[in-house]
């Protein structure tokens, strides 16, 4: 083998082994037993975007809204291709409501989704994902 060859299979080796190293770290939340690999919005831009023009996401994932202080929440389904179920949680991460099996928006204005008290955090999940959980106000979110 050449030293060309080798360094290339050095060089693929190394990036396969990068990757296994990210996807270990992907972020993960808990909830009633249940795991869900996440996608964090935590700024602005993505909290804005979220999952707008997603058009499928796997059973297992999921997207938490991370923001700096609990506030009033309120969600609407503009440019989305998949309904959801959207869980708002307080800053002690506990579930406050839901909205399951949010349909997709098809006329506007869209409608809006809120929490009953300020949240802090909101996971969005794929619609009857979290429905199975029998979540009462209270339990707790697991955070990464």
């Amino acid at each position: 083998m050449t030293s060309r060859a080798l360094a290339l299979v050095a060089s693929v080796a190394l990036a396969a082994a990068s990757l296994s190293a990210c996807a270990a770290k992907e972020p993960r939340v808990e909830l009633n037993g249940t795991r869900y690999t996440v996608s964090i919005a935590d700024s602005l831009d993505e909290q804005a975007r979220g999952l707008m023009f997603v058009r499928e996401m796997p059973r297992d994932r999921g997207m938490l809204f991370v923001y700096a202080q609990p506030q009033p929440q309120s969600f609407w389904m503009k440019n989305c291709y998949i309904a959801l179920d959207i869980l708002f949680f307080d800053a002690d991460a506990r579930f406050i409501n839901a909205h399951y099996d949010v349909p997709v928006c098809s006329t506007e204005p869209c409608p809006t989704y809120s929490s009953e008290a300020p949240a802090r955090y909101v996971l969005e999940l794929n619609a009857g994902a979290a429905r199975g959980l029998a979540l009462e106000r209270g339990d707790v979110l697991t955070l990464p």
